[in-house]
């Protein structure tokens, strides 16, 4: 085993002289000083504080809040299509979609709800969305009195309005794709190695039905 050596306890003063030399000690010493300077440095330095709620601290894009139902920007229709992945890939099980079939046969949402009180924020159902419909919004204000908070689908869904005058927050949120998308995209390396273009596939589609049909029609001939 080893030995471990206890560490000495501090000498308090006992006498009233010894308590009066602690305390000139403490006056007169530097560590006074140094607190002093650390409180005039502090006091001259660039203000970090802001006044909350009229100032916000800028969040990042890919901050996880309250989710937003998106809509297309042409027709201002709503991107969901009521696939229910979102319901499905959902670990908190918080989110709940009621559809039924319209007579063109597709997928009409009649609700769509998210117990806010439950979810972690997790930013799965955006994830998984194949339309983009659902995006982790910057909304983090959610505080209530119910201890279960629904949101509903027109308390999620985003104004046409908005969607229409705001063209760049189409695709704004943690779960959807970049304003740089486009640019960070790189070729296969089949690209890199010989470029394919559509008028030399063409070429070589009709080349070969040009080659098909001699075929055919020498059998033919010979037969």
């Amino acid at each position: 085993m080893k030995n471990y050596t206890p560490i000495p306890k501090r000498k308090e003063p006992k006498t009233t002289y010894e308590h009066f030399c602690k305390s000139v000690k403490m006056t007169c010493g530097l560590d006074l000083f140094k607190g002093l300077a650390l409180t005039l440095k502090e006091f001259f330095s660039k203000k970090v504080t802001i006044h909350y709620p009229k100032e916000y601290i800028p969040l990042s894009p890919r901050y996880r809040a309250v989710h937003s139902l998106q809509r297309l920007l042409e027709s201002g229709n709503e991107r969901c299509i009521g696939c229910g992945l979102c319901e499905k890939i959902c670990t908190s099980n918080c989110i709940r979609i009621i559809t039924h079939k319209g007579d063109d046969k597709r997928k009409k949402i009649d609700s769509y709800t998210i117990n806010l009180g439950r979810c972690i924020y997790c930013g799965l159902c955006a994830e998984v969305c194949p339309e983009l419909a659902i995006v982790m919004g910057d909304r983090f204000e959610n505080a209530s009195l119910a201890r279960a908070q629904y949101a509903g689908k027109h308390e999620l869904l985003r104004p046409i309005d908005e969607a229409k005058t705001h063209t760049q927050l189409e695709f704004a949120g943690f779960g959807s794709v970049s304003a740089q998308a486009d640019k960070s995209l790189r070729p296969t390396p089949i690209a890199w190695d010989k470029p394919i273009s559509l008028e030399s596939t063409f070429e070589k589609v009709d080349s070969s039905a040009e080659t098909g049909e001699k075929s055919q029609n020498s059998k033919q001939g010979d037969v």
